[in-house]
This record gives structure tokens, C-alpha cells and sequence, in this order.
């Protein structure tokens, strides 16, 4: 009798679900649940503040403006409850809305043009019938006029966005690799934050067929952060991790090189650590096939003389005694960290890549490691914004970039200054540990 109850209250919640279509299967829609969780779809159709899951509201900074997310959820009157098939794929693959707009590619319709007929057949299934209906109206684009019409963005696509069309995987190559580049070029659209952007917006390549400029990292920060590249690069890329070295970044958000951080720290919370070894494991293997676009970068050499001189106390080099009384205790006077736990600042990509703003951002605000399934304890570094001013912050990112055989040009003051006020990066100072800020004019304003 105890396992019957169970079993009947399962079979009307099973009715209730599938009411609406009896052909839908309970397969179709758990797989089309896992392709959702492949292309992320919840991190920019939630708004973290409400917890309602795809009912959109969040918050998404552009150069020309802050677009909303809309509400996917199967609410009639607000979401998309009444769209049809043909409307949802519409909506992701050619990016036009059921009213016949074009979307803005914050939506990453490009990408999403390479997702296969029968997988936005299982997404659809599971957005109509597997997830919850939220009434919450969308929000207007914050967009000034004239680039708030969206007339020209219908133009924007004719040039830019591909043409929907299965993916097709090369028959001659490594099936698990195929797999990796349809993941990766379609419903991962890493190439959205990995692949830097021409002045009209559009990703520079949308494979590695199209050149080296894909996946070689962003050419602008995102959100803050600065996406790194994922070519095989061997200082500002991944040239120097293995592909289990790899795989384990990708489902835990750390290794015995680096850790998550910033925007990345959403996709392996939301996404990554959901995905099967095999796919993982398919993705890695691809990206390894990326040929470095910089064939003379070297990786940083096993250079010591830094770290010697920590540790006799002698901390005259630039930086070297905030560094010490700062960073030493986690990362370390080599540099080298502790695994799985405060990431190796020596021969780490992010910390050589041009752009220093990943850098600076995190020294000022600090961050904090997801936990996921495979790794379950948080990991915060404070924030150091509120104690260190904008000289002493460059001068301690300059000794890191330029120690234990890592080699990036240096910054200076302004630098720092212009991550601390602009608030699409560091939205209030508060986020540094404190309302106010040494030597920062804007910091009781």
C-alpha cells in the first residue's frame, strides 16, 4: 500500500503535465531539459533577485545599452505559452519574435542557428510542458533612440546571422570531437563572450573555419570581466591544461591550475556541471584541436628568482610587500597557489592576458567560487578595493603579471580608476567591502 500512494500521486501529477499533449513523451521532455541546461538558457532568462526561473527581468549591460531578458516560461499572457513550434524556433534560430521583430543578439541567434531540428523540437517540449508558468510582464529596453528602433536590426541579421541549418558533423573526423565543435559552435555559444566583436557587434568568426579569431577571447570586458582565450595558446590560452585538466575545469570550476571566476562562475553553476561526462569530455577534446592564433607565445618558464627573493625578505621589487602582506597567504611567495583552492597565479593565462581588467576587478572586489556537485565547499578571496588604493592595487597587479616567469605589459593608476568607476563593472562601492575608498574622488558620491 505505502508504494502504491506514491505511485498514484505520480500518475496525476504525470496527467496533469501531459494534459495538454498527449504525444508529448516524459524522454523528450527530460532531454530537452538537459539541452536546456547546455545552452544555459536560465542564466540570462532569470533574474537572480526574483529566483523565478525563466521568467526574465535580468539586467544585461551592452555598448549601446541595458536589454532585459524576456520571459520564457509557458505563461500565456506574459511568456511564451501561446507560441507554436514554428514561433520558438523562429524566436531562437532566426532571432524574430513572434510579432515578427528581430531580437536583439544578446540573444545568440547566430550561434543557436546550428541547433539541430529535433533538439529545439525537445527544448520546446520541455519549455511548454517542463517548466513552470510565471506571470511577470518583460521590461522595456533601456536603449536611447535611434538605436532603440528595430527596424535596422532585421538588416543587421540579413548580413550577420547565418541561415539556420542542422549541424552536420565532418564523417571523416573523431565522432567525440564532433561532438565537441556542436556543442561548443552551437547551443554552448561560447564563442558569444570567447570570440572577440567587429564594431558593429558581430562575433568575428562563428567557427574555427572561418579563422583564428575564434574562441581567442574577448576583445572587450563583459559584465567586468575579460573572456580568455580557449585557443591553444600558450600564455593567454589554454595550451599549457590537458584535456582532463580541462574536463575537471569545466564540471567543477576549478583544477589544479585555476578557479571560476565572474561570469564563467555562471556557467559552470548553471550549465556545465550538469552536462554528462561524455560531453564534457566531447568539449574539451575539441577546443584542445584549436590551433593557438599567437604560434610564438611561450609559456612561462620556471623562473625562481622572485620567489627566492620573498623568501629571504627581500620585497624591493614594485609591489612585492603589498603582494606579501596581501596575496602571499593563499597564493603563495612562488606564486603557485594551492590546488583546488587558491589558483596559481604563475603561468596563469588570465593573469598574462593583455587586457588587465580581470585582474583588477578581482583584487578589488573580490570573488566567490560556486559550489557544485563535484566540488561542494565555496571558495571566497576577500575583496581589497576598500583598503588598497589605485596605485597600490596596479603596483600589486604589476608585480604579479611580471613574476615567476610571467610576462604581461604593465598598468597604471588610471587603470585602476576606470574599473572602479565604471559601474558595469563595480556597481557600487559597496561591493568592495566598504562605502568608501582611498584616494577614490567618486567614492562618497
Amino acid at each position: 500500500m505505502k508504494a502504491f500512494v506514491p505511485a498514484l500521486v505520480l500518475s496525476a501529477l504525470s496527467f496533469s503535465v501531459w494534459a495538454q499533449d498527449a504525444t508529448v513523451s516524459s524522454e523528450l521532455i527530460k532531454r530537452g531539459e538537459y539541452l536546456a541546461r547546455a545552452g544555459d538558457c536560465v542564466a540570462c532568462h532569470t533574474n537572480g533577485k526574483s529566483g523565478k526561473e525563466f521568467a526574465g527581468g535580468l539586467a544585461m549591460e551592452t555598448p549601446i545599452g541595458t536589454i532585459y531578458s524576456t520571459n520564457i516560461s509557458p505563461d500565456k499572457k506574459t511568456g511564451i505559452g501561446d507560441y507554436s513550434f514554428e514561433d520558438f524556433d523562429n524566436a531562437v534560430r532566426k532571432g524574430v519574435a513572434k510579432n515578427g521583430a528581430t531580437l536583439y543578439p544578446a540573444m545568440p541567434y547566430p550561434s543557436f542557428a546550428l541547433v539541430k531540428e529535433d533538439d529545439m523540437r525537445a527544448m520546446y517540449a520541455y519549455f511548454m510542458h517542463g517548466v513552470q508558468p510565471v506571470e511577470q510582464a518583460n521590461k522595456d529596453s533601456d536603449i536611447p533612440w535611434p538605436l532603440s528602433m528595430r527596424w535596422p536590426l532585421s538588416i543587421w541579421r540579413g548580413m550577420f546571422a547565418p541561415t539556420p541549418a542542422d549541424f552536420v558533423a565532418d564523417a571523416k573526423a573523431d565522432p567525440v570531437i564532433e561532438r565537441g565543435r556542436y556543442l561548443v559552435e552551437g547551443l554552448g555559444h561560447c564563442g558569444a563572450c570567447h570570440t572577440p566583436r567587429s564594431i558593429t557587434m558581430q562575433e568575428k568568426s562563428l567557427s574555427n573555419n572561418d579563422g583564428d579569431n575564434y574562441l581567442s577571447g574577448s576583445n572587450a570586458p563583459i559584465d567586468g570581466w575579460v573572456a580568455s582565450s580557449l585557443r591553444g595558446d600558450q600564455k593567454d590560452g589554454l595550451g599549457t591544461w590537458s584535456e582532463a585538466e580541462l574536463t575537471e575545469f569545466l564540471k567543477t570550476g576549478r583544477n589544479d591550475k585555476s578557479i571560476v571566476f565572474g561570469g564563467m562562475s555562471d556557467v559552470v553553476e548553471h550549465s556545465l556541471q550538469y552536462l554528462s561526462d561524455e560531453d564534457l569530455t566531447a568539449i574539451s577534446r575539441y577546443l584542445k584541436t584549436l590551433p593557438p592564433k599567437d604560434g610564438k607565445q611561450q609559456a612561462a618558464p620556471a623562473e625562481d628568482n622572485v620567489a627566492k627573493d620573498l623568501w629571504r625578505g627581500n620585497d624591493s621589487k614594485p609591489g612585492a610587500a603589498l603582494y606579501v602582506d596581501n596575496c602571499a597567504a593563499c597564493h603563495r611567495t612562488d606564486g603557485v597557489g594551492y590546488k583546488r583552492a587558491f589558483p596559481a597565479l604563475k603561468g596563469n593565462p588570465v593573469v598574462q592576458t593583455d587586457d588587465a581588467t580581470s585582474l583588477i576587478h578581482i583584487v578589488l572586489t573580490g570573488n566567490t567560487t560556486p559550489a557544485v556537485k563535484g566540488a561542494v565547499s565555496n571558495i571566497t578571496m576577500p575583496p581589497f578595493g576598500w583598503r588598497l588604493n589605485d596605485q597600490q592595487v596596479a603596483d600589486v597587479v604589476n608585480f604579479i603579471r611580471s613574476s615567476w616567469g610571467n610576462s604581461a605589459k604593465p598598468i597604471d593608476a588610471s587603470d585602476v580608476a576606470g574599473v572602479r568607476k565604471d559601474r558595469s563593472m563595480i556597481r557600487n562601492e559597496k561591493e568592495m567591502g566598504s562605502a568608501e575608498v582611498p584616494d577614490h574622488p567618486d567614492a562618497n558620491k
